[in-house]
């Protein structure tokens, strides 16, 4: 799922419901930068975290 996430897309974290809701900044060799509503700016590690893609 996450090699389907791009700019602007609307993601949550699955185990950090608490971050709230976050919008995909880039995706960059299996690395995503997220800003979410209540953590700001997070880099995730694709291969180990798959993050729930929320519909608009």
């Amino acid at each position: 799922m996450n090699e389907l996430l791009e700019p602007g897309m609307l993601v949550k974290h699955p185990t950090r419901p608490e971050w709230g809701l976050g919008q995909v900044q880039s995706r960059i060799n299996g690395k995503i930068t997220v800003n979410f509503e209540h953590a700001g700016k997070v880099v995730i590690v694709g291969s180990e975290i798959e993050l729930m893609l929320v519909d608009p």
